[in-house]
């Protein structure tokens, strides 16, 4: 059985609700991409390029940026969860 439902449909059609749901969390990796590379660019990577290559610093930089980038991205889905399982009780939303 493939990820896209090959041979567990009738006739070997593709799953088209896989499909959509591969689609979908493609564009949401895309997008997390996009803004970790935006983001640790503008901090971490001087306007002007003296070097091909990144330096020791920018280079730690980025490592350090990316790993906190998905730390806090984690909290905050831990903290979504922990509301959403509470059924929102608090009115104004949650705290971090």
């Amino acid at each position: 059985m493939s990820f896209l439902g090959r041979g567990s449909t009738p006739a070997g059609g593709i799953n088209q609700e896989r499909v959509d749901m591969a689609t979908q969390e493609l564009d949401m990796i895309t997008d997390i991409f996009n803004r970790i590379v935006s983001s640790c660019h503008a901090k971490c990577i001087s306007t002007r390029y003296a070097e091909g290559d990144l330096n020791k610093g920018e280079s730690v930089c980025i490592d350090r940026c990316v790993a906190k980038f998905f730390e806090v991205n984690k909290k905050v889905g831990e903290k979504m969860q922990a509301a959403g399982a509470a059924g929102g009780a608090s009115p104004g939303g949650f705290s971090l």
